[in-house]
């Protein structure tokens, strides 16, 4: 059956902003930016309001007024030429302010986010004379050879802890992590963070089917992060189920559809959901009648 494609940038954005929760309100988050008029995109843009603005996540310590920030999600290289193509972005948002120096060069920073150290990349820069610090866990400044103050963030090597969002945007989550994670969605009370961290947890269900099976079977999961978990799950089912019963249509087979359907009655009963609302559920989403749907509710498999 055909993969449903992980949106990882989406991810990436409701992390920032889960990030930078504190300062949420001083600051100004622009995604996907369109440089002037040109199919030119900045991941995303993050500009303080205010210059005095203090950012306390270690990630924003290197800040100034606009900060682009470009992701890369696993499958994607951070290489030289990436490098420098940020450093591109950044000078043709410099050069679009509405005045001439408008934005001033040391008002801009540029930041590249992805979750393994990209090697190659560092030792280019060591071989052609970047300056390279480490301040903190997985952060790495940039300097020499370089228009902006630059930072290149690696999520697998920050503070679990401190960046469980950035942490989440991964395909090599533990089961424990991921416990973490719904712990920390659990506490969200606000409707935008809630939206946010759905964002996020979209991301990671996607990307650690092998976790999410795992929890589901394990008895000791406690039932309010199973009820955390329940709409990505029942989304991901969905999305499965309708990728099988394209993939059944064209190939003149029904084995995806049968497969939708049969993790569609599991995943119910384990929130326990009685019979007759799983049969309902079942009759009106693939559309079988009542007969048809007991047969998939009591023949095992």
């Amino acid at each position: 059956m055909k993969e449903k494609k992980i949106q990882w940038h989406p991810g990436f954005v409701a992390a920032m902003n889960l990030e930078f929760s504190k300062e949420r309100e001083s600051l100004i988050f622009e995604k996907e930016y369109n440089l002037n008029t040109k199919p030119l995109e900045i991941d995303l843009l993050v500009i303080k309001k205010e210059v005095s603005v203090k950012i306390e996540n270690e990630i924003g310590s290197l800040f100034r007024g606009h900060n682009i920030m470009e992701y890369k999600s696993p499958g994607d290289a951070l290489d030289i030429d990436a490098f420098y193509k940020a450093g591109a972005y950044a000078s043709l948002y410099k050069a679009y302010g509405e005045t001439v120096d408008g934005i001033k060069e040391d008002d801009v920073t540029v930041s590249l986010v992805r979750e393994t150290r990209p090697e190659g990349l560092f030792r280019h820069f060591k071989e052609n004379q970047y300056a390279i610090s480490n301040p903190y866990h997985g952060i790495y400044y940039i300097s020499g050879k370089v228009l902006f103050p630059t930072q290149i963030v690696v999520t697998g090597e920050l503070e679990e802890g401190e960046h469980i969002w950035l942490g989440a945007l991964s395909g090599r989550m533990k089961k424990q992590s991921m416990v973490r994670l719904l712990e920390q969605v659990g506490k969200l009370s606000g409707k935008v963070e809630r939206e946010y961290a759905d964002s996020v947890l979209e991301v990671s269900v996607g990307a650690n089917r092998n976790v999410i099976e795992e929890l589901i079977g394990d008895e000791n999961m406690c039932q309010a992060l199973m009820e955390i978990m329940e709409p990505q799950l029942l989304l991901r089912e969905k999305a499965l189920k309708e990728e099988g019963r394209k993939e059944g249509m064209k190939e003149g087979r029904k084995e995806g559809r049968r497969e939708g359907i049969y993790g569609t009655v599991n995943i119910l009963r384990k929130y326990g959901h009685d019979v007759l609302d799983i049969k309902k559920a079942l009759m009106e989403s693939y559309a079988l009648t009542e007969e048809e749907a007991e047969e998939y509710l009591y023949k095992k498999v």
